[in-house]
């Protein structure tokens, strides 16, 4: 089960939401979700709780988001080149979504900084969908929580392939 926690604007266009949802039980954590408007474009940007990984994708269908969610998450994830096994239990902890309120300031505050970064990662021409992917590698290799200490610093793309790897293994073993 995962919980896709929603700014208030996304939250208006999603099913109604009943009460506090319990923790995900996915490797990268809850999502959260907002809706920016590039280039007079609305886009969703998720972004991993856990390791701060995003996604970048048209924002279509948004009421249907919570039944997306795990091929979102699938083709991100895929693109990272990790092992099967995890690939899948990840997704599959991605099928059951529970829909909550954003509870921490410090993933909101790094989607606002992402957000304020897609148009530069953007090419000057007319962008496609398949440009979101480069801005999402852009994304990945952005240092977050940069504020403190070095030791406190997330690279997200190795952040999630070592929680993904770590959480699912540890799991199959069990």
């Amino acid at each position: 089960m995962v919980v896709l926690r929603a700014t208030q604007k996304v939250l208006r266009l999603l099913p109604d939401i009943a009460g506090d949802p319990a923790a995900s039980s996915a490797a990268l954590g809850d999502w959260y979700v907002n809706r920016i408007v590039i280039d007079r474009r609305p886009l969703l940007l998720l972004v991993s709780s856990a390791s701060r990984l995003a996604i970048v994708a048209a924002a279509r269908d948004v009421k249907e988001l919570p039944q997306r969610l795990a091929v979102l998450v699938e083709g991100r994830i895929q693109r990272l080149g990790i092992e099967a096994a995890a690939l899948v239990s990840e997704v599959q902890a991605s099928t059951l979504v529970r829909i909550g309120k954003t509870v921490d300031r410090s993933v909101t505050g790094q989607m606002v900084d992402f957000a304020k970064a897609i148009p530069y990662y953007l090419p000057e021409r007319e962008w496609g969908e398949a440009d979101l992917e480069f801005v999402e590698n852009r994304l990945a290799e952005t240092p977050c929580r940069a504020g403190g200490s070095f030791k406190d610093v997330i690279f997200p793309r190795e952040t999630a392939i070592r929680l993904l790897e770590s959480h699912w293994s540890r799991r199959v073993r069990h």
